[in-house]
């Protein structure tokens, strides 16, 4: 797989991913150390010694539902974003599609089958005891040299497959298997695979890691995480403390970079019975809101349907809880809407990828005063947004890289014609929305939702199960 499928011949990246997002920091830390050793018993031993060792550095200990979550929910995106073009081109040209490789089969899997269309995948199989990987192999061992040649014949019996592809002279004994059989050169300067020409793009991707790690980038991690999370804590306690006016220039003295486009309207008169503009934002981190308040120079009171109770003490705007109850939230919206501005996420969740979820129609039914936000930022070390862990943690990976960006782009309040007074359903304000502001960011609007996210990343409906009852107009905020 490594070399020749994927442009990268190392398979130490996708080991590290796993290590860390599985095990954390420590168990980053560990495969790090065993790195070496695995270096020098792959090339002056054998392939089989080395990979033994990045296996039981990453996996000994670990919960096999963890490794299997994240082989499905983080590993696709980078996988997908190393796809050779060259070998993929005749990867998706044939019929039945088999991949043979030295990785573990747990590993590479869910992304060769469901992302690549491969009906079969035969790797290294791991050992496991009550429920947790061992770190050692099953038997045969590791899938180099004869034993993939094994495995080949085991799975196709008399039958001889038309091509085969490696990238390495312990290839040679299953490509002698097949009735064509092409070694891929080492290429790096060969592109890889555009989103478009895949059989299905990743739009959904957990995990922390916003780069593929080397052995550098994973030294560089482990030795900024102290560093970022003091400066993180720096950030949100100037975010949280400060009068909202100076947030935006303290942010900046911090190295957190807000830029802002588009004229914002004025504040809502509440002495004479103006109603307050309701911001519609794309979504893409939970801090979309409090950026947006630093654009404004003043606090905008948000809605959202998931936030942890950390995430509510440390916010520095006051945050309204939804209920998922139609009717009492419409009530809540309207009610807040008599106070002031309120802003609102229509997407109900978080997208990493350049796409929009479907927009909840709610918010149009509610009041005309709608304008639209065009949120987007940018990070180098970690991503913001989690669906697998703990959200708590979100503001603080955000603020840990070392100069995350926002863009607010406020755009034209919806004209009158275009609203639910002007004879518009609800639906066709809300895809409306959607369209401009996935016009101004030059993304792709999706029909997809929460629930088909956290289906994708998490196995569940992405509901989280209080333990005890919170009133539907209860307004928690800080």
């Amino acid at each position: 797989m490594d070399g020749t499928l994927l442009r990268g011949r190392s398979s130490f990246p996708y080991f590290a991913l796993l290590a860390f997002e599985a095990g954390g920091i420590f168990r980053l830390l560990f495969l790090l150390l065993n790195s070496p050793l695995a270096g020098l018993l792959y090339y002056f031993v054998s392939e089989s010694a080395g990979i033994k060792v990045l296996i039981f550095a990453t996996c000994a200990g670990m919960k096999l539902s963890d490794i299997e979550s994240v082989a499905r929910a983080v590993l696709p995106k980078f996988y997908s974003s190393d796809l050779h073009s060259e070998s993929w081109r005749v990867f998706s040209s044939c019929g039945k599609r088999c991949v043979l490789t030295a990785n573990p089969r747990i590993m590479v899997e869910a992304f060769l089958k469901d992302f690549l269309g491969a009906d079969l995948v035969l790797g290294t199989e791991i050992s496991t005891y009550k429920g947790r990987a061992t770190g050692f192999v099953q038997s045969p061992g590791v899938l180099v040299g004869k034993n993939k040649a094994d495995a080949l014949k085991k799975a196709f019996g008399e039958t001889q497959p038309e091509i085969g592809l490696g990238d390495r002279h312990t290839d040679a004994p299953f490509m002698a298997l097949c009735k064509e059989g092409y070694i891929v050169p080492p290429k790096p300067e060969v592109e890889a695979v555009t989103t478009d020409k895949l059989p299905k793009p990743v739009i959904f991707h957990d995990g922390r890691l916003v780069q593929k790690p080397t052995p550098l980038s994973a030294l560089l991690i482990i030795l900024w995480i102290p560093i970022g999370f003091i400066l993180a804590c720096l950030r949100i306690a100037a975010g949280s403390l400060l009068p909202m006016p100076m947030v935006y220039y303290a942010f900046w003295a911090l190295g957190v970079r807000v830029t802002i486009k588009g004229t914002p309207p004025p504040p809502a008169k509440k002495s004479i019975g103006q109603s307050g503009v309701l911001f519609v934002c794309s979504h893409r981190t939970l801090l979309d809101p409090i950026f947006l308040s630093t654009a404004l120079g003043r606090p905008i009171p948000a809605v959202t349907y998931s936030l942890s109770r950390l995430s509510e003490i440390i916010s520095p705007i006051k945050t309204v809880r939804l209920s998922r109850d139609r009717a009492a939230d419409a009530s809540m919206i309207k009610k807040l809407l008599e106070e002031g501005d309120l802003a609102i996420c229509p997407e109900g969740t978080t997208c990493r990828e350049p796409f929009l979820l479907r927009f909840s129609a709610l918010f149009a039914e509610l009041t005309d005063e709608l304008v639209p936000v065009a949120m987007v930022n940018r990070m180098s070390m970690f991503h913001g947004t989690t669906a697998r862990g703990w959200k708590g943690m979100d503001p603080f990976y955000f603020f840990m890289n070392p100069s995350p960006a926002y863009e607010v782009t406020i755009l034209n309040k919806l004209p009158p014609e275009l609203t639910l007074s002007g004879g518009k359903s609800s639906h066709e304000v809300a895809n409306y929305i959607q369209r401009v502001i996935a016009a101004t960011l030059s993304y792709e609007c999706t029909s997809f939702t929460r629930r088909d996210k956290y289906r994708a990343l998490a196995g569940n409906d992405g509901n989280v199960v209080e333990k005890t009852k919170v009133q539907a107009n209860k307004v928690m905020g800080c």
